[in-house]
């Protein structure tokens, strides 16, 4: 049954939207359109696929003849499977044929000009959250409404009640005479029904493909047989290729450059400068979606060749000078972390939580450390890159965005023109892990395309660029110092961690005062604090941002403690969450179990476990709980290798099995990676690092582990909540703790390749 919150949130729901539906080339189109806006949209007519922009009515559904059935979502499509788990939502109320289920982009521009047509309630961001309640609310109602029109129309034709249609599978079928029409006969007529209320949503209890289906992914067809369209891919008429090249240290300056010793080479159309200084600025906060901001040009020159090969030779010969400005002050990352590390003894700073009275606590065993993880970067497969054709009256922009709803705002911000005459076109994302949510990367296609009017120009960060133009993960070092009671547990914590970076919304702290060992009053004293140092390199959204360090941090730091105290750290964590939700021990306890905890090992090899929760912790009955069991063997010689990672998680409950197995899968192998290898150095202010072949990361031919994901500590709660996240988490402190237990020494610092682990 659904709960009285979920029925709440329906019923406001379908006070507030309505589900229209218009003749689509003897089809069926359905959009979800604000009530506020339909009678604008009404009064312009119905919808023909050759109407006048911005007078149609914008479908998230479409039926045709044949049954196919198009659906049209405003969910990026990062590799995660969102756009296939929306519709997924659809069609478990539409009851049509799965085989017969397409996925396209919806158009942002249509959004606009139809008052919130897809994005009312519905965030056309980066992540998955394609489960979220709203936004199942949302799908369910549309395939709920198609459904109902469809049974309408078929019970019209054959002069019956439209209670004796069933809909199941595409077909209509009249239950007591066992006539059958499919959808697609009736798709025409049904456009034309208006329902006189909207249908009430199945409860989950009578679900049939939510929970019970593990289709994959809808277009990993086209992406095996390479017709799927990534930004890289994108071809349009006329199209000329710009290679792009930016100030190696950050916020840096185009001093100086020599146009004439280039454009006499083969191709080479012009070259053209961007300059931060007239460029726009970020859009107005609410107009993106989360507000991401940080969009702002960085200092830049291009050529603009017939072809990406001409562009990128002349660019390598374009003789250019910058003014790097006070960044190569930072010499070293050494220099740039001992000086946040030095804030860790500075007054001031914020107070994220405080419970008792720390300096009153006296204990003849204190447990303190400091730990720090570094620079690290997306390190996306696909480079950076994007296309716009930029004129006086009009602009395209089709890009691999991560957040088509800011990438339209930028647009639009950075050309000046009005809203209806902006279009993004939403190509498929080869890899985004955060750094492709704040459409910097759109603003510089627009910017350079801006300066060759007339002409669409695709622009391409060479793979160089992308590492030295990165918006990396946010360094954090922290302090952790515990008083423990005569019991072995802590009676006393205090923590400060210090941030590297200049932008507040990547100074996060989940994962890190949040957790259930400083909340649920079980240590009767915390103080947890935290400082910032500034600094010119240019941090940004990394899987799981800031919540991948603290993870690290809280979890070594616990672990540290049970060995202090001579205590199992399985046993120890159970403790600190006994006052709190169930599902945390359910998780500590599943995933122990499937490891193996307490079996016997040979020398060498060692166990360790970690749990984490995303996004916050401090909430009940939300976010996703995520345990990692981790079983590593370590050679005396030193040689590391991680054997088994057994995952148990809540999440509530699972639309997608095969989902989230790979996503869990995914982040797991991802949180690994960047614990044992990813680090980014600074040298005279600028990112040393400039291709793969200097940046260590898992490869192909790598060993992996064999990753078990366990559903048994799913508690069924009404929420399925984030999965892409969540484990990149507790991985890392699992293998840092296994370690420990395999050769007896504690790593603090990733990643841990730096480390010598032989032992005797």
């Amino acid at each position: 049954m659904r709960s009285q919150a979920s029925r709440r949130q329906v019923d406001q729901d379908r006070r507030q939207f309505v589900v229209s539906a218009s003749l689509a080339a003897g089809g069926l189109a359905l959009g979800i359109v604000s009530v506020k806006a339909k009678a604008s949209v009404l009064a312009s007519g119905p919808w023909t696929p050759d109407a006048v922009e911005g007078s149609e009515l914008s479908p998230w559904v479409e039926i045709a003849r044949d049954d196919t059935v198009t659906m049209r979502v405003p969910t990026p499509e990062i590799g995660n499977g969102a756009m296939t788990q929306i519709a997924m939502n659809v069609t478990e109320e539409l009851a049509c044929d799965w085989s017969r289920v397409r996925v396209e982009f919806c158009s942002i521009q249509r959004d606009y000009l139809e008052k919130g047509v897809y994005t009312a309630g519905f965030l056309p961001f980066f992540g998955g959250h394609a489960t979220d309640k709203v936004r199942m609310a949302r799908a369910l109602q549309v395939g709920a409404s198609a459904r109902e029109r469809l049974k309408a129309a078929a019970a019209s034709r054959w002069r019956v009640a439209v209670a004796e249609i069933e809909a199941k599978n595409s077909m209509l079928t009249h239950v007591p005479s066992g006539r059958h029409l499919r959808y697609g006969e009736v798709a025409a007529a049904a456009a034309k029904v208006t329902l006189p209320t909207e249908p009430a949503l199945k409860p989950q209890s009578e679900w049939t493909f939510l929970g019970k289906a593990s289709p994959g992914k809808l277009h990993a067809p086209q992406v095996v047989n390479g017709s799927a369209t990534f930004g890289i891919d994108v071809q349009v008429p006329g199209m000329v290729h710009a290679a792009l090249m930016q100030s190696p240290v950050h916020g840096g300056k185009l001093k100086s450059h020599r146009p004439e010793a280039v454009l006499g080479m083969p191709g080479v159309r012009a070259v053209v400068v961007v300059d931060p200084a007239k460029t726009k600025g970020s859009p107005v906060p609410q107009k993106s979606t989360w507000g991401f901001g940080d969009n702002q040009a960085q200092s830049g020159v291009a050529v603009i060749a017939d072809h990406y090969w001409q562009a990128k030779q002349a660019l390598d010969a374009l003789p250019a000078e910058w003014d790097t400005g006070p960044g190569p002050q930072w010499r070293s990352s050494a220099q740039i972390y001992e000086a946040a590390r030095a804030l860790l003894d500075a007054s001031g700073g914020t107070v994220l939580r405080k419970s008792g009275d720390v300096a009153s606590v006296k204990s003849d065993k204190v447990v303190e450390a400091v730990y720090s993880t570094p620079y690290c970067e997306n390190a996306s497969l696909e480079p950076l890159n994007g296309t716009a054709l930029v004129t006086a009256d009009s602009t395209e922009v089709w890009c691999p965005t991560q957040d088509m709803l800011q990438a339209y705002w930028v647009a639009i911000d950075e050309t000046g023109l009005p809203p209806e005459k902006v279009k993004i076109h939403e190509a498929y994302v080869g890899g985004g892990f955060g750094r492709r949510t704040m459409a910097d990367d759109v603003r510089m296609v627009v910017a350079v395309a801006k300066e060759f009017p007339g002409l669409p120009v695709k622009t391409i960060w060479s793979r160089e660029q992308c590492f030295q133009q990165g918006r990396y993960r946010t360094p954090i070092i922290t302090r952790f110092k515990a008083a423990l009671g005569a019991d072995g547990y802590p009676q006393a914590v205090t923590s400060r961690a210090s941030f590297v970076g200049t932008r507040p919304l990547y100074r996060l702290t989940l994962g890190y005062d949040d957790m259930p060992y400083f909340t649920s009053g079980i240590i009767p004293h915390v103080h947890i604090s935290s400082t910032n140092l500034p600094l010119h390199v240019l941090n940004g959204a990394y899987r799981g941002p800031c919540f991948n360090s603290h993870a690290f941090f809280v979890e070594s730091f616990i672990d540290e403690c049970a060995v202090a105290a001579g205590i199992d750290p399985l046993e120890y964590r159970l403790k600190l969450v006994s006052h709190w939700d169930k599902p945390w021990s359910d998780c500590l306890r599943v995933a122990a179990e499937k490891a193996g905890w307490g079996q016997p090992l040979p020398k060498g090899e060692g166990r360790g476990i970690a749990i984490t929760s995303w996004p916050q912790a401090a909430m009940h009955d939300a976010g996703t709980i995520m345990c990692a069991a981790v079983r590593v063997t370590v050679t005396p010689q030193g040689e590391l290798t991680v054997k088994q990672v057994d995952v148990a998680f809540e999440c509530g409950r699972v639309a997608n099995r095969g989902a989230v197995r790979a996503q869990i899968e995914g982040g797991t192998i991802f949180g690994m990676n960047m614990t044992l290898n990813e680090q980014l150095t600074v040298k005279d202010g600028a990112i040393a690092e400039r291709n793969f072949n200097q940046y260590r990361m898992l490869r192909i031919n790598d060993r992996l582990p064999v990753i078990n994901v366990h559903f048994d500590a799913l508690s069924n709660h009404d929420r399925f909540d984030i999965i892409g996240e969540a484990p990149v988490g507790p991985v890392g402190p699992a293998i840092g703790n296994a370690i420990f237990q395999a050769t007896g020494k504690r790593l603090r610092t990733t990643p841990f390749r730096t480390y010598d682990l032989s032992w005797s």
